[in-house]
């Protein structure tokens, strides 16, 4: 009698089905992962965006806050500001408070990466103390630079008079071409542990190696850094250059706790411009365009930066 062979099924429609279903619920759990982090940008950082932007656009006083109308003028708010005779004088400042705060921020913070870079007793110790104007708060950090730029009571120019340097005292915060210049040493006082700390970190992937070779061949200090250091150390210094001048171009508190933008607006920015309309004046939707202005100089300058070390790269 022949026995008849059962037929077996096919389970490659189950199998597709199975697997379906497990990759949807491994999308479901990546987006659930995904989603707060999304929610949170979109809350606090999409909507404040679009808010401003949209203010800009309008008539955004105070009676807003009572009647709820907002008139739409359209560029009126941006063509006010752009034709200003403060505009183009805030815009200069702000640009030589920014150069002034980079370089001096970045050499000096280089030169300390570079000398804790050695191994030395205490060196731990000192990169903590190098990190507490970082850490203090801006408005106390402003607060303390303030007295010590007094022109009467301050102690540098106490010290100066002591040395013989000076036989008056210097108008730090008075003065309109020392005023600038005083808030960008605040700044670059203040910048100096951020720098130091990225740069010391890209002197710390550097491998040993390469110095020991490079000394065996004869090279000296400056060669050691020009052809070991500064090729490798590069791709952090862009880092810290382009996040530093779009910190700085922002930077709203130490100027008005020293200076309040004087004296005579010679320490006027665009980001103090933009406060000053918006909280002092209270023209929400002309506050609104000077902080877009300095949104997109931001960028501008972010954007020119990066390209033209793309292109360095290239050649």
């Amino acid at each position: 009698m022949r026995s008849r062979s059962r037929p077996v099924p096919d389970r490659s429609p189950l199998l597709r089905v199975s697997t379906a279903r497990a990759h949807l619920w491994e999308t479901i759990a990546q987006w659930m992962f995904i989603a707060p982090a999304v929610t949170y940008l979109l809350l606090f950082f999409g909507y404040p965006i679009v808010k401003n932007v949209v203010m800009s656009f309008q008539q955004y006083t105070t009676t807003t806050f009572y009647t709820g109308a907002a008139p739409f003028v359209g560029l009126q708010n941006y063509a006010e500001i752009l034709s200003s005779d403060l505009f183009s004088k805030a815009l200069l400042t702000t640009v030589l408070f920014t150069a002034g705060s980079i370089a001096g921020q970045f050499v000096l913070g280089l030169a300390f990466a570079l000398f804790f870079h050695r191994r030395f007793p205490l060196g731990g110790v000192l990169r903590s103390l190098l990190l507490l104007p970082w850490l203090l708060p801006l408005v106390v950090s402003g607060t303390t630079w303030k007295w010590m730029f007094d022109t009467d009571t301050g102690v540098v120019n106490d010290a100066l008079r002591n040395l013989h340097l000076v036989s008056s005292g210097i108008p730090w915060l008075t003065g309109t071409s020392q005023a600038l210049m005083s808030v960008i040493l605040v700044n670059i006082w203040v910048g100096i542990p951020f720098n130091t700390t990225i740069l010391y970190a890209g002197l710390q992937d550097i491998p040993t190696h390469l110095y020991e070779a490079a000394k065996l061949d004869g090279a000296g200090p400056v060669a050691l850094f020009r052809h070991v250091t500064w090729p490798l150390l590069r791709p952090v210094v862009h880092v810290v250059l382009v996040l530093g001048a779009v910190y700085t171009v922002k930077v709203l508190d130490i100027i008005l706790v020293v200076t309040g933008g004087g004296p005579a607006g010679a320490t006027e920015t665009l980001a103090t411009q933009s406060y000053e309309l918006s909280f002092q004046q209270f023209e929400f939707g002309r506050g609104a365009a000077m902080s877009n202005v300095l949104v997109a100089v931001s960028l501008a300058f972010a954007f020119v930066y990066l390209r033209a070390h793309r292109r360095a790269q290239h050649t």
